[in-house]
């Protein structure tokens, strides 16, 4: 736990007090790196242990809670991220259009303004977006653009009439771009961004002064008299123009672009209603990308613990969740125990690896982040660096070995990193910065490799009762990535890091008409067999390309050896169940290699459809039969436990000897499961029941034949009686005949689909002319006034429709080999729907029918 935090514990819990403010996003990202959790909504014993942690701690005000029935942020659909705008079009046809806003303007010592602009792949005039113009001053604000020799748009900002110049730029692409540029007296600091990144900024050393008041702000033309005389039209649409009195952020601008609402009041705000324009511009819709919108509402109801009645019952409010509140981590005390033994352990016996470590930092300030005493603030950049480069450098000078306590500070090193913030303002020359988050991502798999070594089984069991298991490092780089994809991609369109357990691969491509789709194989040497492989079909791409994406970046990512991390005497479904006569269900078990895909659409996480092929255990041990299953790890599920593994979406394509190959509609860590079976039955003794069977069958199928053809050769006279006989016959012969095939249509799914149907149908119309030859017995014992045509009839109807067809029209589906859809949910432990296809045996053969 934090130093100096508040910590309250009872017999089955231990609640620590975070001594500072902190979003939902952070505050549930901290109490991760503790290996705990926010207490819950409407608990008792959460409550209880809030409660008496306010009051120890003298706090009164709202303090963060999870909510369970809140759902989980996931990549949003595509239909979701779009939203309706009313756009002003000034056409190429005529130079004479404008917008005016209806707003006089007061005196700004610092201005915001963004706007949307898609400007006409045609036009390639120097044109002016906005201009405001004072009564005393006519150019004091404007933004303009002009078009290069490389089909570039380039942006240049005119303050005070003085001309800045042209750095930021966007493509010609005919997209919607979203421009926004501020300036603050102060220090005369002014930046444009394009898409929420800065292009260009700097600083002026004229005299300061305001921006005039009571002026006219113009869009569309550049005015070279206040309010008149028109001059560098624009051609293209504008839409979404809002100005603030105040310089605002990037992280500010940033989400504008994603059209997320800003807390600062703005002084305009789009509005066609506001605006007076020439006759030429024309209002038109625009359906733009906006994925903070939905986003946004999904952030309005995040629940806080708001204060306590009188009679010390919890009141809860909902709030924003952006809003910085202190909160409290609950774990379990028997992890909180075996974590602060291990904690103190490490303080008195430091390892090799600490040691190494201590004398590499030299008095560092932060290296306390490895040794485990976290505090609650975010880490730097720069932080992060220097910890992950000297942890690198401690394990290369390390021989021994790492030690549980070891193991433990560097997973909450790699949680902790994974969430700090990719916001370069800060740091200096935007270069250097990017550059510097390819040598971090290095950095970050090469530890993460070190702590997933097989080498490190017997560690990983040590600290289970604290980390629940290797997918928390999985989780740690699937966020590092997609955090840095977009640094990472300003550099270098494909990235690759290979390290001895890991493989990752971020790439990016434009995306157009002839969009091709994404492919990634774990081992190099199976790239060209497909094992250990993962794909996103073209027309996927070529979907995001219809929806308006105008990037889309891909992050891959291969786990060889997880698998012996997981513990293997516990099984991922805990109550084995007998089954049939035939084979005993033992457990399930992670048997193949874990991979996964991430998709990026313009920077926002989007999910989609995807196929992969993992290769398998192909031995089988004597006895023991292995049915693979597609599945993916859900975070999600089991928050105490880390996740669990899930079907939900997944299916089998099909199976090989050695391999599967599976389908899953969404995009996240994925693995194949095998269900581990005990054969009942040796071999040996399948064999001699099928030989049995084979005889049996033969021999009476042969006695069937030579019975129906007696019923013709000897000319038995025609009646009712011969009749019934001569049908009995024919569907026990049949249902005989299917029964001996049915072990070669096995191999086939469509045969044996379809031989299971007929054997239903001919082995139950052969108990029904049973029954036709009793109820024709008692109508000649009991004399019954049915003339015989009228009595056949019925016959037939009973011996070939009534019940066989009931029984045909009543096949489980699970006699195909897929799936059972309804076991198409979690594996969760203390869950007795196990994951395999339904069997249906016979009791003559034992032959198992798929």
């Amino acid at each position: 736990m934090t130093e100096g935090s508040l910590v309250h514990q009872t017999s089955d819990w231990v609640f620590q007090l975070v001594n500072v403010s902190l979003d939902l996003s952070q505050a549930e990202s901290f109490c991760s790196g503790q290996f705990s959790s926010l207490t819950t909504l409407g608990q008792p014993e959460d409550e209880e242990g809030t409660l008496e942690l306010q009051r120890r701690a003298g706090l009164h005000g709202p303090m963060w809670v999870r909510d369970p029935n809140r759902p989980t942020s996931r990549p949003l659909a595509l239909a979701k991220q779009y939203m309706l705008f009313q756009a002003l079009n000034f056409p190429r046809d005529s130079q004479e259009g404008y917008g005016r806003v209806n707003m006089m303007f007061p005196a700004l010592p610092a201005v915001s303004m963004c706007v949307r602009v898609q400007w006409d792949p045609q036009w390639d005039q120097v044109s002016t977006m906005y201009s405001y113009a004072a009564p005393v001053f006519t150019n004091e604000f404007q933004l303009r653009g002009q078009v290069d020799r490389t089909g570039r748009i380039l942006l240049a900002l005119i303050v005070h009439g003085q001309h800045l110049p042209y750095k930021a730029s966007f493509l010609n692409d005919g997209a919607w771009h979203h421009l926004c540029v501020t300036w603050r007296k102060a220090d005369g600091h002014w930046a444009i961004y394009v898409d929420g990144e800065r292009g260009a900024m700097g600083s002026r050393t004229d005299t300061p002064r305001d921006i005039h008041g009571e002026g006219i702000l113009i869009l569309g033309q550049d005015q070279d008299s206040f309010g008149g005389n028109f001059t560098e039209p624009f051609v293209g649409n504008i839409t979404d123009l809002n100005v603030w009195d105040t310089s605002l952020e990037q992280r500010q601008f940033r989400a504008l672009d994603g059209c997320s609402p800003l807390t600062q009041q703005a002084i305009f705000t789009w509005s066609i209603d506001n605006m007076t324009r020439h006759p030429v511009v024309r209002e038109v819709s625009a359906n733009l990308f906006c994925p903070g919108v939905h986003r946004q509402r999904e952030m309005q109801g995040c629940r806080a613990l708001e204060g306590w009645s009188s009679q010390q019952l919890p009141l809860y409010s909902s709030a924003d969740c952006s809003t910085t509140l202190p909160f409290v981590c609950r774990s379990s005390r028997e992890r909180y125990v075996k974590m602060k033994g291990l904690s103190e352990f490490q303080s008195s016996h430091p390892s090799p690896f600490m040691n190494h470590l201590m004398q590499l930092s030299n008095g560092t300030q932060g290296v306390e982040g490895v040794i485990g005493e976290q505090s609650g603030g975010q880490m730097s950049w720069g932080q992060v660096s220097s910890l992950l480069n000297m942890s690198r450098q401690a394990l290369e000078d390390t021989k021994e070995g790492l030690q549980p306590g070891d193991m433990l500070s560097l997973v909450q090193l790699l949680v902790r990193a994974a969430d700090v913030p990719t916001d370069m303002a800060t740091e200096g020359n935007h270069s250097r910065a990017t550059n510097s988050a390819g040598e971090l991502s290095h950095t970050f798999i090469t530890v993460a490799d070190s702590i997933i070594s097989q080498d490190n089984v017997p560690k990983w069991q040590a600290i289970k009762q604290v980390v629940s298991g290797p997918m928390t490092v999985v989780k740690s780089i699937d966020r590092m990535v997609t955090s840095l994809s977009t640094r990472l991609m300003a550099e270098t369109d494909h990235l690759l890091i290979h390290s001895s357990s890991i493989k990752l691969e971020v790439q990016q491509q434009s995306l157009g008409e002839k969009s091709s789709g994404s492919k990634f194989c774990g081992p190099v040497v199976d790239s060209v067999t497909n094992i250990d492989c993962i794909s996103v079909p073209t027309q996927n791409m070529q979907d995001l390309h219809d929806n308006g994406f105008q990037i889309v970046t891909v992050v891959n990512t291969w786990y060889s050896s997880l698998r012996p991390l997981f513990n293997s005497e516990e099984n991922i479904t805990m109550f084995p169940i007998v089954t049939d006569g035939i084979q005993r269900y033992l457990g399930t078990i992670l048997g193949s290699s874990v991979i996964s895909t991430t998709v990026l659409g313009d920077g926002q996480p989007v999910s989609m459809a995807v196929r992969f092929q993992l290769q398998h255990r192909a031995q089988n041990p004597v006895g023991t039969v292995y049915d693979p299953v597609c599945a993916f790890w859900d975070f999600d599920l089991m928050p105490e436990a880390g996740g669990w593994w899930s079907t939900r979406g997944c299916e089998v394509i099909s199976k090989q000897y050695d391999s599967t190959v599976c389908f899953c509609n969404h995009t996240t860590n994925f693995a194949l499961l095998m269900q581990v079976y005990e054969v009942q039955r040796s071999p040996e003794n399948e064999k001699a029941l099928q030989v049995m069977t084979f005889i049996g069958c033969g021999v009476s199928l042969c006695g069937l034949l030579f019975t129906f053809i007696l019923f013709i050769a000897v000319g038995v006279p025609k009646s009712d009686r011969t009749t019934v006989h001569k049908n009995l016959i024919v569907a026990l012969g049949i249902a005989e005949l299917l029964l001996m095939c049915s072990d070669w249509a096995s191999a086939n799914e469509g045969v044996c689909l379809v031989v299971t149907a007929l054997l239903h149908f001919f082995f139950m119309a052969s108990f029904s002319w049973m029954l036709v030859e009793g109820l024709l017995l008692w109508s000649k014992v009991v004399s019954v006034n049915i003339s015989e045509d009228r009595r056949m009839k019925m016959y037939y109807s009973i011996g070939w429709e009534l019940f066989p067809a009931n029984q045909l029209s009543a096949v489980p589906e699970g006699s195909s080999p897929d799936v059972d859809p309804q076991s198409a949910t979690s594996l969760q432990p203390r869950d007795q729907r196990h994951l395999r296809p339904r069997q249906h045996h016979f009791h003559i053969t034992g032959h198992q029918e798929w």
